[in-house]
């Protein structure tokens, strides 16, 4: 990704629940040095905290839900088609319970980021602290990820680490997690928000390709 330096970069923040993710991206961004703007909330799901958060503070929102459509190509197509009216430079699931499908990664793969409330590649799926937990790690933690065609199986962008405690249950557990989680994700978008970034491999560097100007990636 390239990025013109004298503008924040567009974030579009997609979310299914309460978008305690998205606010904190919200309140990051009200700092210019951030290096952001959050242009657009979308949801798969109507009356919810997270399309909340995003009106209180003035950004547009939309809501696709997955039932509208006649099957999943048509969903992915339209949200893939929505997105692209705000013309992001970052696409975040901020707890945006869908898999991107083919037509939104053909648009936006290599740009869009999720969290994983585990440390990957260990514990994909929808239960990483339950996973890890009953596993018996002694540490586990959250990961930030460019999004692919799998299940939090990205090129990984960061990884923060969480003690998982002899008390701990997987509420308890999850909570820490989420919080250590949250701050990763803000820290880490507002890096790449700042910086151009790229993909080498399953490596996600800060910076242009070796031999690249920024006229070829313009």
């Amino acid at each position: 990704m390239n990025r013109n330096d004298s503008e924040p970069t567009r974030l579009v923040v997609l979310v299914s629940g309460s978008g305690t993710n998205l606010q904190a991206l919200i309140d990051a961004s009200q700092d210019p040095g951030f290096g952001a703007q959050i242009v657009a909330v979308g949801a798969d799901r109507p009356d919810i905290e997270g399309l909340r958060r995003a009106e209180r503070h003035g950004i547009p929102t939309f809501v696709l839900p997955l039932r509208d459509f006649e099957d999943r190509p048509a969903w992915d197509a339209a949200l893939t088609e929505a997105v692209a009216q705000f013309d992001p430079e970052i696409v975040v699931l901020a707890g945006f319970m869908k898999l991107a499908g083919p037509a939104f990664l053909a648009q936006f793969g290599g740009r869009t980021l999720n969290t994983h409330p585990a440390l990957s590649p260990s514990f994909p799926g929808m239960h990483g602290p339950r996973d890890a937990l009953e596993y018996g790690v002694k540490v586990t933690g959250a990961t930030l990820f460019v999004v692919d065609a799998g299940v939090d199986t990205g090129p990984i962008v960061a990884q923060t680490v969480v003690d998982v405690l002899d008390t701990d249950d997987v509420e308890t557990l999850h909570e820490r997690i989420k919080t250590n989680e949250r701050a990763m994700l803000v820290e880490w978008v507002g890096k790449l928000a700042r910086n151009s970034f790229h993909i080498d491999g399953r490596r996600v560097v800060l910076g242009r390709p070796l031999g690249t100007s920024t006229k070829e990636l313009a």
